[in-house]
């Protein structure tokens, strides 16, 4: 049975949107999900499941969760692979040397080459920001809240849901998907 790794977007960030991680897991393995594993208070589990693609498991669990919740909460989902190949193709390995201050922003499809084009958010930050395999790698050397914010305008430009993760935090759950 195949490894997911699930993303929440932007819950538990203050005292609106939360979702509790017990809960959480509750949910997820009332929806036949086995090995359902929470990281941290910010969003992550870790589930098995049946054979299925990782856009079809997040628009479950988001339907899943707005039922539960009364909020639409985007779903990213990553198989353990496709983890693997973020971490892999880390493009900013070498400058990189804090975990808490590089991000992996995850993206839940491919953007439209066009809208791509249209916006590009290396222009940001170009010795800091690269773009992956619906990912993209952000390194802030002096602190993530002092670092161009480019989630907001990729997703709202490119029309994906975007959701990231420090780099600690994802290789963390590259080492539960491994388990």
């Amino acid at each position: 049975m195949p490894s997911y790794a699930v993303l929440l977007r932007g819950v538990n960030l203050g005292p609106k949107r939360k979702v509790p991680m017990a809960r959480l897991r509750e949910l997820l393995s009332g929806m036949g999900f086995d090995d359902v594993r929470t990281l941290l208070q910010s969003g992550n589990a870790v589930l098995r499941a049946s054979a299925t693609t990782p856009a079809a498991l997040a628009e479950a669990i988001e339907q899943a969760l707005e039922a539960e919740f009364g909020m639409r909460i985007g779903v990213v989902v990553r198989t353990g692979p496709e983890l693997d190949a973020v971490i892999a193709a880390h493009p900013l390995a070498d400058v990189a040397d804090n975990g808490s201050r590089m991000m992996a922003l995850f993206l839940s499809a491919d953007p439209d080459p066009a809208a791509l084009a249209a916006f590009d958010p290396v222009e940001l930050d170009p010795d800091r920001v690269r773009i992956g395999d619906r990912v993209v790698y952000q390194w802030c050397p002096d602190g993530v809240l002092k670092a161009p914010d480019i989630a907001t305008p990729m997703a709202r430009k490119w029309g994906v849901t975007v959701t990231g993760r420090n780099w600690n935090t994802v290789t963390k759950l590259a080492v539960m998907l491994a388990d």
